[in-house]
């Protein structure tokens, strides 16, 4: 049965029935679909392929790892594709493996002290003259819990590579993480890109191995 209501003059007037519609942003659709994937993979999707065996990371640690990275890394198995145990401590060296990547690139360090630590670099590492990269870039540490440090939107300070260091990260003259051309040294500190704490047990450290892991 249909009801009538009244107006303030005595109108009758029919009921009205509101339609809304739910606007779905392509931006909405793509977080939901890789939620997705995530949420549909677990937890194979966390155990990925590695080329090679890895020296710093233990199975554990790589599951955490892979639950942090991009969504567009998921399903690839891990390339890698430089470490100083193969290529020797060289900065150089480092760049010229980095050539013709289209990936995503995770550095990992262990320093002196038996920690480990590093960065998710959306592209892979280049001399360049300013700062690139983007939003996907973040920091990681297990020293001594595992942490992630995600890009806080403060500045767009995430990559910087000459030949004589390699830096994530500024803001207040710091920067998250910086190594020494001969991948010898290393600094850490907090800074505003990624609202970190120092990643390793001191801000100044000696670095005892590093491995670079593409995604491809």
């Amino acid at each position: 049965m249909s009801r009538l209501w009244y107006g303030k003059k005595g109108r009758k007037h029919q009921p009205v029935n509101h339609k809304y519609a739910l606007i779905t942003t392509r931006e909405d659709i793509n977080s939901k679909q890789a939620t997705s994937i995530k949420t549909d993979l677990e937890p194979e999707a966390f155990r990925p392929n590695l080329s090679d065996p890895s020296e710093l990371l233990q199975p554990e640690q790589i599951e955490k790892l892979t639950k942090s990275l991009p969504p567009r890394t998921i399903g690839y198995p891990w390339t890698l594709v430089y470490s100083t145990a193969k290529h020797g401590m060289s900065l150089k060296t480092l760049y010229r493996t980095m050539l013709g990547l289209d990936t995503p690139v995770l550095l990992v360090i262990k320093d002196s002290d038996g920690q480990v630590f590093g960065a998710l670099a959306s592209e892979p590492f280049k001399v360049s003259d300013g700062f690139y990269g983007t939003g996907e870039t973040f920091m990681f540490t297990f020293s001594p819990d595992f942490e992630v440090f995600k890009w806080t939107g403060d500045n767009m300070f995430f990559i910087k590579g000459d030949m004589d260091s390699l830096a994530f990260g500024g803001g207040g003259g710091e920067f998250a993480l910086w190594l020494d051309g001969d991948l010898y040294h290393g600094r850490s500190h907090s800074c505003k890109t990624f609202g970190n704490h120092t990643l390793s047990k001191r801000e100044d450290f000696i670095i005892q191995d590093i491995e670079i892991w593409a995604f491809e």
